[in-house]
């Protein structure tokens, strides 16, 4: 059962993680301090440790969970077994399109984050990241490879590369509420993944 004390805690973390990616993306992990971070809240900085051992375990928790998050929702759209039929792999990338244009315009901060400071977490979590983004991008691959069958494992990893590169742009390149730059992305998504 959860009880109100708990409740808050909760919401109080996910406040913390809220503001840290805020202040992360805007100013990079290094240029912010735990007292900053408390204070968008209303706590001190201190208080920040009743919920964090540290701000590098804030860091950690921000890019594992965007992670986890992009995994799970890929292999929700993808469901049980894998598509193998053209046209079924086909409107699965464009989910699978859909899907991380809308994690990237609703969690522009995780995604600059993740661009910058990545390379700077612990090894252990660095190695837990990137295991879990290689998950992601085999899931991917899978469905292209079934989609567009002529292209060779080169060119599936080269175009997926890309069309992640452009995804991950949006929060630099599109509005975060404009529905026509995320379809004019998915087009150009979908176009470099199954054309030419």
């Amino acid at each position: 059962m959860t009880t109100w004390r708990s409740s808050q805690k909760a919401d109080r973390r996910a406040r913390l993680l809220t503001e840290a990616a805020a202040l992360f993306a805007r100013r990079g992990f290094a240029a912010v301090t735990t007292v900053e971070i408390g204070e968008a809240v209303g706590m001190s900085g201190p208080a920040l440790y009743k919920h964090f051992r540290s701000k590098d375990a804030l860091l950690a928790e921000l890019l594992l969970d965007a992670s986890e998050r992009l995994l799970q929702g890929a292999r929700e759209i993808l469901g049980a077994g894998p598509v193998t039929d053209a046209a079924a792999a086909r409107a699965a990338l464009d989910e699978l399109i859909a899907f991380h244009i809308g994690f990237a315009t609703a969690a522009p901060d995780i995604i600059r984050i993740q661009d910058r400071e990545l390379a700077g977490l612990d090894a252990e979590t660095n190695q837990r990241v990137r295991r879990l983004q290689r998950e992601y991008v085999q899931d991917w691959d899978t469905v292209l490879a079934a989609a567009v069958p002529r292209l060779s494992a080169a060119e599936r990893e080269t175009r997926l590369l890309g069309v992640f590169g452009l995804l991950n742009s949006t929060p630099h390149s599109a509005p975060a509420s404009g529905a026509a730059a995320a379809g004019i992305l998915a087009a150009m998504a979908h176009r470099a993944l199954v054309e030419g």
